[in-house]
């Protein structure tokens, strides 16, 4: 709890600052009116415009009595006009201030506001809650400072500070007069309490909201990103798992549909061994003997004995199944053998079916 209200108020006086810089810059940028209040007794207060707005004539003095409860009472359309987004300084007596004189060791300069905030209720009659408060610069006096507290009830200046509300002031400043030996006036009070270019709202409050917002929207968005992000990985890891599973169970498939690819491709291709020899044996004449046999791819190679080895290359190249038959080496004959010693080369078919 403490860290959320600790970050709640660092958010806080970083936007009033943002919105203090923003609010200064239009002030110089579009001329605001300031309009003086001089506060001398409740029932009788001094309103004057020390800066009027451009083209626009000076106003007679006001007095009103804001105690009575109705702001608008007495003022004219030009005055409410005029303090609409005009920027008011409220200047309070001295016989309405409590002015009290301190004194610190030099050292304790950078910590006098925390040290007046934390013994306001000992230097005034009043606790932090009731009171507005401010001081004096310091002044150096050998190891000492020496400053001005001024200080007043909150409940004094309370029915101003409900008619600035009431009548559109966007800035509101409270000085107390103390005399030109305390330093001159003392600003005890300063709040933006809107802003025309936040239409007429808290400009600090505005910037705060929004930066919510947006802080809001970012963590929303980063939430919703990790979220579906997180869900299309994990279907994307689904998929490429899915797409391994079946890509190792079509491996074995697709190796056997290659393997049985090439077998169907080299049977086609590849005459077998058995159907050459029947071939032979179909075609060959009685009295010739195969005594050697070789088949490589297409090749054939045959040697062996017969009575006319020319006639074997006409028989065998009117077969379908082979072709282009030849010698591959000289025929002989051997005395005591009953025939001749031949050697044919022939180029075999991979259709073994009837000739078309």
């Amino acid at each position: 709890m403490k860290l959320t209200e600790a970050i709640e108020r660092g958010l806080t006086v970083w936007t009033e600052s943002v919105a203090t810089a923003i609010e200064a810059v239009a002030d110089r940028q579009l001329r605001r009116p300031r309009v003086v209040i001089r506060y001398d007794q409740p029932e009788a207060i001094v309103m004057t415009v020390q800066t009027p707005p451009k083209a626009r004539p000076m106003l007679a003095a006001a007095r009103l009595n804001p105690a009575l409860g109705a702001a608008q009472v007495g003022l004219s359309p030009e005055w409410l006009r005029t303090l609409r987004g005009a920027v008011l300084d409220i200047h309070l007596a001295a016989e309405n201030v409590l002015i009290r004189p301190l004194d610190f060791p030099k050292q304790a300069e950078p910590f006098l506001n925390g040290m007046i905030r934390t013994q306001i209720g000992r230097l005034t009659p009043w606790n932090l809650g009731q009171v507005l408060y401010g001081y004096s610069a310091p002044r150096a006096a050998s190891d000492r400072i020496a400053l001005t507290l001024a200080a007043t009830p909150r409940a004094l200046v309370q029915p101003l500070l409900a008619f600035a509300d009431q009548v559109g002031i966007a800035k509101l400043v409270i000085t107390a007069d103390v005399g030109p030996t305390d330093g001159g006036p003392i600003q005890i009070f300063r709040t933006s309490l809107r802003s025309s270019l936040a239409g007429g709202r808290d400009l600090g409050r505005v910037l705060k909201l929004g930066w919510l917002s947006v802080a809001a929207t970012t963590a929303v968005l980063l939430i919703a990103t990790t979220l579906i992000g997180g869900y299309l990985d994990g279907e994307i890891e689904d998929a490429q798992a899915q797409v391994t599973r079946l890509r190792a169970a079509l491996r074995p498939a697709m190796g056997a549909t290659a393997a049985d690819g090439l077998l169907a491709k080299r049977k086609q291709t590849s005459p077998a061994s058995v159907i050459v020899l029947d071939t032979l044996s179909k075609i060959l004449p009685d009295g010739t003997y195969v005594v050697e046999m070789h088949l490589e791819n297409d090749r054939l190679q045959i040697s062996g004995l017969t009575q006319d080895a020319p006639a074997l290359i006409r028989l065998i190249e009117q077969t379908p199944q082979f072709s282009r038959a030849t010698f591959y080496a000289p025929t002989t004959r051997t005395a005591g053998e009953a025939g001749e010693r031949f050697h044919i080369e022939a180029r075999t078919n991979a259709y073994f079916g009837d000739r078309a």
